[in-house]
């Protein structure tokens, strides 16, 4: 079981939030990150994205299906994550595609290791792979990669 959290690219300011697109710089990093999700996704990973512009312009650059969901939006909690993704009842691999601080809270949630605070910086990609142990789920920090190191 893999949960791969992916932060939308770098973004434009502006008004409406939901509205603001992917920067020049933005579109760059999305492509690069995709390049190297692709190569390593397992097949019929489900990808779910935020209805945010930014968000679902940071999915498309998979060139893959994916599901849009409202609830994973700007502002939500780890538990509209977790919902999300069926957690901890997470089957495969599923990709999120969304914002902070969410995503690093969901991180922080998982992997307690991580400490809380802790920022997903725009574009880059945190890997949880999930295992069972006897009678408990654990969480294992599996990758980090910025669009920075591609």
């Amino acid at each position: 079981m893999d949960l791969i959290l992916w932060r939308h690219a770098e973004a434009e300011d502006g008004f409406p939030d939901m509205d603001r697109k992917l920067t020049e710089k933005g579109l760059d990093q999305a492509k690069r990150m995709s390049g190297w999700l692709k190569s390593r996704l397992p097949e019929n990973t489900l990808v779910i994205v935020s209805p945010a512009q930014r968000a679902q312009q940071t999915a498309a650059a998979l060139e893959s299906d994916f599901v849009t969901n409202a609830e994973i939006g700007p502002g939500a909690g780890v538990k509209n994550i977790l919902a999300a993704v069926n957690w901890p009842n997470l089957q495969g691999a599923v990709v999120i595609v969304g914002h902070q601080p969410t995503l690093s809270e969901v991180a922080s949630y998982l992997v307690p290791v991580i400490p809380p605070g802790l920022s997903v910086k725009k574009g880059s990609v945190w890997w949880i792979r999930c295992q069972q142990r006897e009678d408990a789920t654990e969480s294992v920090l599996h990758a980090v990669i910025y669009p920075e190191m591609l």
